[in-house]
């Protein structure tokens, strides 16, 4: 899969005040768009995801996939302050010929949506068909959905929310003290924070998983254990893995695009904002999640207008999203056909943390 660029070569305003002098944007295609423009597949990819939705979501996306290039026209795109050829804080700030590093300006998800709009009308594309994201990435698909009401038809959200929560905050604001703790973190190199980096990613694998996954993967090889233990193992391999890939300076950066999260910003409210949607909409919970628990994906299918709601059963909690694909696709598929969904909604009074935001 080819990766293609997008050179934004003007002033890009930031809610936060500040400004890009210019931006690129990587992302990919699949498939071939046809004559009426109705079978575009917009996919929005989570935290460290990238532009290559087969790559991270095989399971969904490829040929006798659900989402099928031989069928769909599908688009990714690497989101802004990532490191995968989208700007981010390792690239070039063309006003000071250095490296942004730790002058990476804020970055919200409702900036991320705005250059992936200016990608959509690059590319001539009027109408979405389908525009799908988990975790972050669907928080960016709802933002684009209240942004441009009448682009969208379909909308899957799932395992996201309207609102970061205070929970989802803490769990990020503890990985950034992991990475302030790192003493090379305030030099300007590109490997600065590494060893924070790697412990972040281990305490974020916590709220991506649950007891239960732990339980069943990295149980005791035996009793007499008194060190080497899976668990532990397997949380340096985590960071490990993913210092091969990432870097400390973009992780920070795309922390602070969760929790900016808010739907309701400047808009007089979540509810009001929710209610702007136009798009067929289905949400999509996971029980077993702790990062997003369902609640947050029922408050989203209460107040958006005629939205669905189903939940997945799964051992994987948040990170169920990019696994459970048979169960997803079903569910999607019925959706799509029209099939009346099983309701799992109760009634609740209010969803925690979002409840003092609403109004």
């Amino acid at each position: 899969m080819d990766l293609q660029y997008f050179d934004y070569k003007y002033s890009f305003p930031l809610e936060s005040g500040e400004s890009l002098p210019s931006f690129r944007l990587a992302y990919t295609t699949r498939g071939t768009l046809n004559d009426d423009q109705s079978n575009v597949i917009w996919i929005c990819h989570a935290l460290t995801g990238n532009a290559d939705a087969g790559d991270w979501w095989g399971g969904m996306v490829g040929t006798g996939k659900y989402f099928d290039p031989e069928r769909h026209f599908i688009v990714c795109a690497n989101v802004l302050g990532s490191c995968y050829g989208t700007t981010g804080p390792l690239s070039v700030n063309s006003s000071t010929r250095k490296p942004f590093y730790h002058d990476f300006p804020a970055v919200t998800v409702r900036d991320i949506v705005g250059t992936l709009d200016l990608l959509r009308q690059e590319l001539g594309i009027e109408k979405i068909h389908t525009c799908i994201g988990g975790s972050v990435g669907g928080e960016q698909a709802v933002e684009w959905a209240i942004l441009q009401p009448n682009l969208i038809d379909n909308l899957v959200l799932i395992a996201s929310s309207a609102v970061a929560s205070p929970w989802c905050i803490a769990f990020n604001e503890a990985q950034r003290m992991a990475i302030e703790a790192d003493p090379t973190w305030t030099e300007q190199r590109d490997d600065a924070g590494q060893a924070g980096m790697k412990a972040a990613r281990a305490m974020a694998m916590i709220s991506y998983r649950n007891y239960d996954t732990y339980g069943f993967t990295q149980a005791l090889d035996n009793n007499e254990q008194l060190d080497a233990y899976k668990a532990a193992g397997y949380q340096r391999y985590q960071g490990e893995k993913l210092a091969d890939r990432f870097n400390a300076f973009t992780y920070w950066t795309l922390t602070k695009v969760m929790d900016s999260h808010n739907v309701g910003r400047n808009r007089g409210s979540i509810l009001n904002a929710l209610a702007q949607i136009k798009a067929r909409t289905l949400v999509v919970g996971i029980r077993s999640d702790l990062l997003f628990p369902p609640s947050e994906q029922q408050f989203l299918a209460r107040h958006i207008p005629d939205a669905a709601y189903e939940e997945i059963d799964s051992l994987y909690g948040h990170d169920g999203f990019l696994i459970e694909f048979r169960p997803l696709a079903n569910i999607i598929r019925k959706w799509m056909a029209g099939t009346d969904l099983v309701s799992r909604l109760k009634p609740i009074p209010s969803t925690p943390g979002i409840s003092s935001q609403v109004k």
